[in-house]
């Protein structure tokens, strides 16, 4: 088993305590210090990677539910839509994100109600300098770690202008299903007893293409993907329902006797896909899988949409960390990014 030098799977393995903990720190967050629900015209969340898949998460369990639009913006421009009726939750873990930065200073610039979520930074001094809103996050952790740090301040926001009234509710059953999980997969777990070990296992040296349905399973999908992409440094893919089966669906034509060697189909299911999604699940798998190698189907547990988004997220997480440790790879570091960020810099 390969060295985990940065302690990244103790980080994985507080998700349910740092959730907990960032819960309650934005329980202080006050009405007064945000705008009133009925001055927004629409919420829009910008970061990138580990930061920028919270506003996905956000986006996912909120959306269907605000009485405005809200928008996760993954880029370096501002759209023309972006004003003074716009709420921005610029969300960066280090504070140091060339495109979030630059996002929030035109979103600034544009006249929105911009709330900081970061640890500091360069963001934390453009905020300071601007008089728009922080909040902390808690150091010590890697952005794609600190999930649970970066979601429960925009929904308390939301929370506290009235836009969303079952948001605590939600974060705690999250909690509660975080932590269940958490006992599942933890490396004391041994054998077949360890669901993520287990499907880690299942994978090996196979390719994961991840499928989820609607909202809640794209975003389980694409953190899926990222974890298998940053912890094993490993290529995965995925799509969701019911967009793949307008296109990709097609692509398992041919090439069958290369494809059913190297690619694992995995299949997050949860409690909230539109009725219309099941058979499309089921007609899609039986047209596909004599192209693949195997197909493994995961169910989300916990009770209402943010704790099954979460419970398939962190399920993904710890298969992607199982997956890391089989292969030597050590999850930590991502030299890779590292050295990316250094050479455009430079």
């Amino acid at each position: 088993m390969s060295t985990d030098s940065l302690g990244f799977l103790n980080g994985v393995g507080e998700l349910p305590e740092q959730l907990a903990a960032a819960h309650e720190a934005a329980l202080g967050i006050s009405s007064s210090d945000l705008p009133p629900a009925g001055e927004i015209d629409n919420v829009v969340i910008v970061g990138m990677g580990g930061s920028g898949i919270a506003g996905d998460v956000v986006r996912a369990v909120a959306g269907g539910e605000l009485s405005v639009p809200i928008t996760v913006l993954k880029q370096m421009r501002v759209p023309a839509f972006v004003g003074s009726r716009t709420l921005v939750f610029a969300v960066s873990y280090s504070g140091r994100t060339e495109e979030t930065l630059s996002m929030a200073s035109g979103c600034l610039d544009a006249g929105a109600h911009l709330v900081a979520v970061t640890c500091g930074g360069e963001l934390g001094a453009l905020a300071r300098a601007r008089g728009a809103m922080i909040v902390p996050c808690p150091e010590g952790y890697m952005a794609r770690a600190a999930l649970g740090a970066l979601i429960a301040p925009m929904l308390c926001a939301l929370y506290c202008m009235g836009l969303m009234p079952d948001a605590q509710a939600l974060l705690v059953k999250a909690q509660e299903q975080l932590s269940r999980r958490r006992d599942a997969c933890r490396p004391e777990v041994e054998g077949a007893g360890n669901p993520a070990r287990e499907i880690a296992r299942r994978i090996d040296r196979t390719i994961p293409l991840i499928y989820g349905g609607g909202a809640l399973g794209a975003v389980a999908a694409y953190r899926w993907k990222c974890g298998v992409n940053e912890n094993a440094k490993a290529p995965a893919f995925w799509n969701a329902y019911p967009e793949l089966d307008h296109n990709e669906i097609s692509g398992w034509g041919q090439h069958g006797d290369v494809t059913r060697q190297i690619f694992t189909l995995v299949e997050l299911r949860h409690g909230f896909e539109h009725e219309r999604l099941a058979p499309r699940f089921a007609i899609t798998t039986e047209l596909v899988e004599e192209a693949l190698n195997q197909v493994i189907s995961v169910s989300a547990q916990g009770e209402g949409r943010l704790a099954q988004l979460l419970d398939l997220m962190y399920l993904g997480d710890w298969v992607s960390c199982y997956l890391a440790l089989a292969n030597d790879v050590d999850p930590g570091p991502i030299d890779a990014i590292a050295q990316l960020k250094e050479r455009l810099r430079a």
